[in-house]
């Protein structure tokens, strides 16, 4: 999709250029000058009149009526250049992605020294629109009847920059496997339940194994059976749908050490079982396998980059149904640790496949731990639905991914883990744990009871569940699937070891 030139030769005319423009910078001069000359001082004649600004966030659209090698300029407004982060260029970006989008162009030009500032070098201005253009332009189109209105994609963005055109190839790419991956994510989030079954998530898993040569093993109900995962095997009870337990592995190092265990809540769609969801909370549960997209779309960023690192994927995946066979409340389930479990609420599925599905990492030598999941409702009364809730049990580890989430721009926020939440967690007459101890404190409730399978192994809990998912358009995505997490994993990935030793 992105070719880098280093001077702007063009022999047919190209659909549109893209040039940032900040308060700072706001002169018709250098290559914004030369577009003045061509269009006989029109830039400067709108500039005067508002009509273009280096205000934050404006895009002006002109048409060059053939006086110049492109079509269309848009000029894009940056702001005070001492407030333009990373983060907020990648916004921008994004915006001009949905701007060039809706013009229905497939071939733009963008001149990235135009959006660099004294913080903002050239490599991170690449990444930052590598990764935009694909977020932003993310479409799901589902199933409905095709139009016949034929569709315009971007296809070609031509990268016009005085850097060094190797090095800024590389830094667009790494964006944009940072951007599909997500993308990917989104779409496994977007499928209906009945359209992403268990089979079918082990089906995806294996395809993304074979392309990228990861080493995969899935479990079937029988293997599961055998090795004792009493709490996945009860989630399932109640489908026809048979589980699956999904392991791919990613060995970047000569030896299978320091072992970075990935896990994902894999429910393709929770009915909460015999706790069952009222009318209104059950729709949008197609979406309960967000923890589980997040994973595959990070593995698909880590097959793509190739990092020097040992990567595991554990994914639990079944759904969560009612039947004359599905467990009950007051069940007692013993898990593949062996620690035995009261069911308390069946709706508190996913911290019990996740229970099994960190047992089996550790068993496959995950030395670290992160979970990925989309868990309590209890996180999105606390936190809303921009905020990850995070917890943990190891402070060094969480400040990697915290330093990973600032870096990829997703946010998250600690709960705490204290003695009396365990005690709650453990407070069983016939079982070493119950699975919900109440409605106060959900969200560390079901944290604290997963970690009581992780045990000494460092440890790092992500609850998506308000942040999987959204209800409204924005500037680096549509409604639907967010792909959550993602990022960050990649990026905590990529820097692991870097930063103070876990």
């Amino acid at each position: 999709m992105f070719t880098v030139q280093n001077q702007m030769n063009f022999t047919d005319q190209q659909a549109a250029l893209i040039i940032g423009l900040s308060e700072k910078n706001k002169k018709v001069e250098g290559l914004l000058g030369e577009l003045d000359d061509q269009l006989d001082g029109q830039i400067t004649s709108l500039l005067k009149e508002g009509d273009i600004s280096a205000r934050k966030n404006n895009i002006a659209k002109i048409h060059t009526f053939g006086q110049t090698a492109f079509k269309r300029i848009f000029v894009v407004g940056l702001g005070r250049e001492e407030q333009l982060s990373f983060e907020e260029l990648r916004k921008t970006f994004g915006k001009v992605g949905k701007a060039v989008q809706e013009s229905k162009l497939k071939n733009v030009a963008v001149a990235l020294d135009t959006f660099l500032t004294e913080s903002l070098e050239i490599l991170d201005a690449a990444h930052a629109l590598g990764e935009a253009i694909p977020l932003a332009t993310y479409k799901y189109t589902g199933y409905k009847k095709q139009s016949n209105e034929l569709e315009v994609t971007l296809e070609n963005v031509t990268v016009i920059t005085t850097g060094d055109a190797d090095e800024v190839q590389a830094s667009l790419q790494v964006g944009y496997h940072y951007g599909t991956g997500t993308n990917s994510a989104r779409t496994l989030v977007n499928l209906p339940g009945n359209m992403l079954t268990a089979t079918d998530m082990a089906n995806y898993a294996a395809e993304l194994s074979s392309r990228y040569g990861f080493e995969l093993e899935i479990l079937e109900k029988e293997d599961m059976e055998k090795l004792g995962m009493g709490a996945m095997l009860a989630v399932n009870q109640g489908s026809v749908e048979p589980p699956k337990m999904i392991v791919m592995k990613y060995q970047g190092k000569e030896e299978w050490t320091d072992v970075i265990g990935l896990v994902g809540k894999g429910i393709t769609f929770d009915t909460g079982g015999y706790s069952i969801k009222p009318k209104d909370g059950i729709v949008g549960m197609k979406s309960d396998m967000g923890g589980a997209a997040s994973v595959l779309g990070a593995m698909e960023v880590i097959g793509e980059l190739k990092p020097e690192q040992n990567v595991l994927a554990v994914i639990a995946s079944t759904d969560n149904m009612i039947s004359g066979t599905a467990f009950k409340p007051d069940d007692v389930i013993t898990s593949m640790s062996g620690k035995t479990i009261e069911v308390l609420n069946t709706d508190a599925e996913g911290r019990l496949v996740l229970a099994d599905a960190i047992t089996y990492a550790k068993q496959h030598g995950a030395n670290y731990l992160v979970d990925v999941a989309t868990l309590t409702g209890g996180v999105v009364v606390a936190l809303g639905h921009h905020t990850t809730g995070a917890m943990t049990n190891n402070e060094a580890l969480f400040e990697q991914i915290l330093e990973a989430s600032y870096e990829a721009g997703e946010e998250m926020w600690r709960l705490p883990i204290f003695e009396h939440a365990k005690e709650r967690v453990r407070n069983s007459k016939v079982a070493d744990l119950n699975n919900s101890p109440g409605r106060d404190g959900h969200a560390i409730f079901a944290a604290t009871f997963i970690g009581e399978f992780a045990e000494d192994t460092p440890w790092v809990h992500l609850d998506i569940a308000g942040t999987a998912t959204t209800t409204s358009n924005y500037d680096l995505g549509p409604a639907g699937g967010t792909g959550v997490m993602v990022r960050t994993l990649v990026t905590f990935v990529l820097r692991f070891g870097q930063l103070e030793e876990v």
